[in-house]
């Protein structure tokens, strides 16, 4: 591994030297699965009252319902023990300021690369996509109708939850 990483390797030997996780098992100890944005920013364990253990977390850019999110919640509800999901996006998003077409522009302007066979799933309506990806798992037909879900968007400046209805 490149000299890049010597700091998280160094990070990493002094909390193996406490790591006192070696009893937890691969299940959701709360019953539950967090779909929240990669802004690292949001620490879904610590805002949320979690410990190590308690949750699956599932992480992109912008807290979106995608068809990998939905594999992994299948995964999740049928082997991990999840029964209650929250989708989680957070106020101060870079994918809720654009639109895809302006992330391909800047991305290709400044970096010069073609991007537009990707789609980056922006959010120009944050609560509307949020209600969108809740009635995407709740309509989903690998995943029991008995699953709760929920959604809030986590803002970034108070730290607290603002919860959004279906």
């Amino acid at each position: 591994m490149s000299d890049a990483f010597d700091d998280l390797l160094a990070a990493n030997e002094k909390y193996a030297a406490t790591f006192s996780h070696s009893g937890l098992s691969g299940q959701a100890g709360r019953g539950l699965a967090v779909v929240t944005c990669m802004d690292s920013r949001v620490d879904p364990l610590g805002l949320l009252g979690l410990q190590a253990g308690d949750a699956k977390i599932l992480r992109n850019a912008g807290a979106r319902v995608t068809d990998d999110v939905l594999r992994t919640l299948v995964l999740a509800v049928y082997l991990l023990g999840v029964h209650r999901v929250l989708v989680m996006p957070h106020t101060d998003c870079r994918m809720s300021k654009s639109t895809d077409a302006d992330v391909h522009e800047v991305i290709a302007a400044e970096h010069g690369v073609d991007t537009r066979s990707l789609d980056f799933k922006t959010v120009p309506d944050q609560a509307e996509a949020l209600r969108h990806d809740m009635v995407r798992i709740k309509a989903s037909p690998y995943l029991p109708d008995t699953l709760a879900v929920g959604g809030a968007v986590y803002d970034v400046r108070t730290g607290r939850l603002q919860p959004v209805e279906l």
